[in-house]
């Protein structure tokens, strides 16, 4: 079939909210993916960052870190230990999905932990969003010393079995 320039007027299609022409259908839905790649460039910006780090001291189960400067995401991969600072708290993870023990990805765009085995999805503070995991990220101890953070990798809090540990497990700023 030959479609012209008529074939996309205005009175082709009555009511139609985008306008009289093919020229303004291809405006306005450009228009459109602009918005769309801005909106999603402003949400990357306000993603929090991720940073690979290497304990500053290791002393038996703990570990040291120099505390985060601002809110984003630090994975050291020698200690399985994931150190996020997130809406003016700090929070020490276990690399691991509580579901099947895969080691967790952090979407930078989407500002959450997801497992790229099952798709479990989690908060930047470890709460349970969605998939087939049961609980919230396991959280070690931690406490601040200076300006480090100090965690115990011997004390890691399950959210399903120890919630008054797991809701402790979180270091408030001020």
């Amino acid at each position: 079939m030959d479609m012209n320039q008529d074939d996309f007027s205005h009175d082709a299609c009555e009511g139609c909210a985008l306008g009289a022409s093919r020229r303004e259908f291809l405006r306005t839905g450009v228009a459109a993916a602009l918005a769309t790649l801005a909106t999603l460039g402003a949400r990357s910006a306000a993603a929090l960052p991720i940073n690979w780090v290497n304990a500053l001291g290791v002393n038996g189960s703990t570990v040291s870190y120099p505390l985060p400067a601002a809110d984003g995401v630090q994975i050291d991969k020698d200690h399985e230990c994931i150190l996020v600072r997130w809406q003016n708290e700090v929070y020490a993870f276990s690399l691991s999905c509580p579901h099947q023990h895969t080691a967790l990805h952090w979407m930078e765009a989407d500002a959450r932990f997801q497992c790229p085995k099952h798709k479990s999805k989690y908060q930047p503070d470890g709460s349970f969003i969605s998939g087939r995991a049961t609980r919230a990220m396991d959280r070690f101890t931690l406490h601040q010393d200076g300006g480090n953070i100090v965690v115990d990798l011997a004390e890691l809090h399950k959210q399903d079995k120890d919630p008054a540990g797991w809701h402790a497990a979180a270091i408030k700023l001020s």
